[in-house]
């Protein structure tokens, strides 16, 4: 069943490419990119990505794709925030079995703040689960979380879109060059967390230093 789904989502983004050079195309990047937003089974990335590879080729405008995939993502993290927050209440069985889940996240959150969200915004699965904490757990959505997720949102357009108007002609070379592109994306993620965790691990180091001396 998962097989057949992922050929037809795959089928899907074929058939995306055979129009990326038209105006209509923002739209099918904000869509998509929503939708990761709460059903990451949607590679939202992908469609950034060719977006960027067709800027490239001169066909659309790079500045509108990034900014089509930011606000798509920002759209999709809002419903998955308000499915968290209001679900919460409507479905208690679907939350219940992911209480630990919800609270070690919860966690998370509170020990690393809205940098939290940016770095989850690259790994497809863990945001969504990150945006439903934060609205199961009441975070403040104008005052922390929207703040957070505006910028994570540009941050991962403009990420995945540079990624094929830089690259694109490289990576339609490959015959799996979306993959190679996600797996970029990825790293990049892992790479970002474990920078931050590591600068963290210093200053509570630091801090506990001091407190001893």
């Amino acid at each position: 069943m998962l097989s057949g789904l992922w050929e037809s989502l795959q089928s899907v983004f074929e058939w995306s490419e055979s129009f990326a050079d038209s105006p209509w195309f923002y739209l099918l990047i904000f869509s998509i990119a929503m939708i990761d937003g709460f059903f990451p089974v949607v590679p939202g990335e992908t469609t950034v990505i060719i977006g960027g590879v067709s800027a490239g080729a001169g066909d659309l405008n790079i500045l509108l794709v990034v900014l089509a995939g930011a606000l798509g993502a920002m759209a999709g993290d809002t419903v998955s925030y308000s499915l968290g927050r209001f679900g919460s209440t409507r479905f208690p069985g679907f939350f219940a079995k992911r209480a630990a889940s919800i609270e070690k996240t919860s966690r998370q959150i509170r020990e690393r703040g809205g940098l939290l969200l940016i770095t989850a915004r690259f790994i497809p699965g863990g945001r969504t689960l990150l945006t439903l904490a934060c609205g199961a757990t009441r975070q403040p959505y104008t005052g922390w979380f929207l703040r957070w997720d505006v910028l994570a949102g540009f941050i991962w357009a403009s990420y995945a879109g540079g990624l094929g108007f830089l690259f694109g002609d490289w990576l339609e070379e490959r015959p799996n060059g979306e993959t190679i592109a996600f797996a970029a994306a990825f790293t990049s993620a892992l790479a970002i967390t474990g920078l931050i965790e590591l600068v963290r691990w210093q200053r509570k180091r630091s801090a506990g230093a001091g407190a001893a001396g």
